[in-house]
């Protein structure tokens, strides 16, 4: 029989389905990196989202087979160590591609119309006593004919693009690899960090893309543009993009931030500004997006006992 330990439970607003063979099942809400060792005790396959798998826990668990990933990002397991004592990793893959793409169209919309600046006006009364029927003291702008720019163009990167589409915007992408999409325009980063109205980030987090958006690229960017970032955090040099955001250069839209939960002297925490909005690593979380990663994630466990793996990690 296996034993399934879920370690932080309380991270997905979901209902999880038992899985179809025999098993004990343990759940915690939450779990302290120093109680992870203690509570996987005997366990054969642990759930995790965020609580950190490393090397010296994966050493002290001899009868861990499989890591059930609550997430795509797996930058809280050693995936070197679990290679070398063969046991499986497995994430989510694909599973917010309505609910990421939406909230980056939230975003833009709301930044390119100024929608965070007029409600202020509506909340500091400027509207009742303006003598005309509507106020238009900041500018609005449409996303239809503005230029998309997306830096990474897999299956995110591609759903965002065809909203974009759907908007009446041109494409344009930076991707590793050369593209067949003939209305999309392939651009390297400087040229489509000079070009574009909306950039969109779909990049994960590594060695080559940390604080690849910094001081000289946010310098390059278009005055007037809009930054999105559901990504990840350290794509962008915080104290960059807070510099600049001050200026009024540029606007911005964060779903994440380098660290989180974030500490209180991140820069962009302290921005009280019409051109910046920063929401809490929600993008990825609408209800339907939720249930569709429970089910994978029983998927993913139900395959791995059965003998056929899927989205290995390792």
């Amino acid at each position: 029989m296996e034993k399934i330990v879920f370690l932080d439970r309380d991270s997905l607003l979901a209902k999880v389905r038992a899985p179809a063979f025999a098993h004990d099942w343990q759940t915690h809400g939450a779990t302290d990196g120093a109680d992870v060792v203690a509570r996987l005790q005997g366990a054969s396959i642990a759930i995790t989202n965020k609580v950190p798998l490393r090397a010296d826990a994966v050493a002290r668990l001899p009868d861990l087979k499989m890591i059930a990933v609550a997430a795509t990002g797996s930058d809280n397991i050693d995936l070197a160590a679990c290679r070398a004592r063969g046991i499986v990793v497995s994430n989510i893959r694909d599973y917010s591609l309505v609910s990421v793409p939406e909230h980056c169209f939230t975003l833009m919309l709301a930044l390119r119309r100024n929608l965070v600046a007029y409600r202020a006006d509506v909340e500091a009364g400027l509207w009742q006593a303006s003598s005309r029927f509507c106020l238009l003291d900041h500018p609005i702008m449409d996303l239809a004919g503005s230029k998309l720019g997306i830096v990474g163009y897999g299956a995110l990167g591609r759903k965002v693009a065809a909203l974009g589409r759907a908007f009446g915007m041109d494409i344009c992408v930076t991707a590793r690899s050369q593209l067949d999409d003939a209305d999309v325009t392939q651009l390297p980063l400087d040229a489509l960090l000079r070009s574009c109205d909306v950039i969109s980030l779909h990049l994960p987090l590594s060695g080559s893309t940390r604080h690849m958006i910094g001081a000289a690229q946010l310098a390059a960017m278009k005055p007037g543009a809009v930054l999105i970032n559901t990504a990840r955090g350290g794509l962008v040099d915080e104290a960059a993009l807070a510099a600049v955001l001050a200026t009024g250069a540029i606007s911005a839209g964060f779903d994440v931030l380098s660290q989180e939960p974030p500490l209180p002297d991140n820069p962009l925490l302290r921005l009280r500004l019409p051109n910046f909005i920063l929401t809490p690593h929600t993008a990825w979380a609408s209800s339907g997006a939720q249930q569709i990663l429970a089910d994978m994630l029983i998927d993913n466990i139900e395959a791995f006992v059965a003998g056929t793996p899927i989205n290995q990690l390792t």
